[in-house]
């Protein structure tokens, strides 16, 4: 269903404002570049700063701006169950074609609360539904058995693993069945999580080498592991250095070096990196032939 290389989307700022000719550029580079999905308002699109209003905006603009070449993602998780029902049916007007929803950060519901949250959702929602799973963000982790009984769900269809450990890949894969898609969250080990069944990444690097995270993913799918290998080493200093700092800002400095022109403007409380993470983005795009 989903697959490849998948951007989740920065944000553009100009003064304050969400800068929608930008991220409409953006997307039509992604797209032509080869990128095989898009997530708009996801954690590297900053969405805790954007207001509700905005976040919908963006969905009915990547919609647009996709022209139905790409499937849209939309990032609809929220730590309260009504809100993400509320971004749910935004991203079903919107004409976005799934969801992703990350597990409930902050309160750290018990595994039960965890599979309510989700059953609720599917019940109003025909939509396809991504889970994330990231426990360094959200300080609970869905368990390999919690997973199999959400994916039990009829809408529930796979998972954006940052867990980081690729054994998961397995777990999952024997729990919630081979047709579960499972997409890695992060970049530096996406050749191990493919290798083990995965089929895609949605990643941070794919912002700013997404010709070369679509032709990685490619080879992979292709079985061509020694050509990915490649892949892998001429990226992995950027995978990186876009986390040498707290993110997007990284991403968006790198950004700016291969789109001229490009805003690093955050919104508090994310700020500017630091000289030693710009030197690392510089380093790292040098690396791999972007600058």
């Amino acid at each position: 269903m989903f697959f490849g290389s998948i951007p989740a989307l920065v944000t553009p700022f100009l003064r304050g404002r969400v800068d929608e000719d930008t991220f409409r550029e953006l997307v039509e580079w992604q797209i032509k570049e080869g990128s095989s999905a898009l997530v708009p308002c996801g954690t590297t699109g900053e969405t805790p700063t954007l207001s509700h209003e905005e976040q919908h905006r963006l969905f009915k603009v990547t919609v647009e701006a996709a022209r139905g070449r790409v499937p849209v993602i939309a990032g609809c998780g929220s730590n309260n169950t009504a809100t993400c029902i509320e971004h749910l049916k935004a991203a079903k007007e919107a004409g976005a074609d799934a969801a992703l929803v990350v597990t409930g950060y902050y309160n750290k519901p018990s595994q039960g609360g965890l599979l309510a949250h989700f059953r609720a959702l599917s019940e109003v929602s025909e939509m396809p539904i991504i889970i994330y799973n990231i426990p360094g963000r959200a300080v609970v982790d869905t368990s390999v058995e919690t997973m199999a009984e959400m994916a039990k769900l009829p809408n529930i269809v796979g998972v954006k693993d940052a867990t980081g450990n690729l054994g998961r890949v397995s777990a999952q894969r024997l729990a919630c069945g081979e047709d579960f898609c499972q997409l890695s969250g992060n970049d530096e080990t996406a050749l191990g999580f493919n290798a083990m069944g995965g089929v895609g990444c949605i990643s941070v690097s794919a912002n700013v080498a997404p010709r070369l995270c679509s032709d990685f993913q490619k080879a992979m799918r292709e079985r061509r592991w020694d050509d990915a290998l490649k892949l892998q080493d001429r990226l992995y200093p950027l995978h990186v250095a876009l986390f040498t700092d707290a993110s997007p800002g990284p991403v968006k400095y790198a950004l700016s070096r291969v789109r001229p022109g490009f805003s690093t403007e955050l919104r508090l409380p994310m700020v500017d990196p630091s000289d030693a993470s710009r030197r690392a983005v510089d380093q790292a795009l040098e690396h791999a032939g972007l600058a």
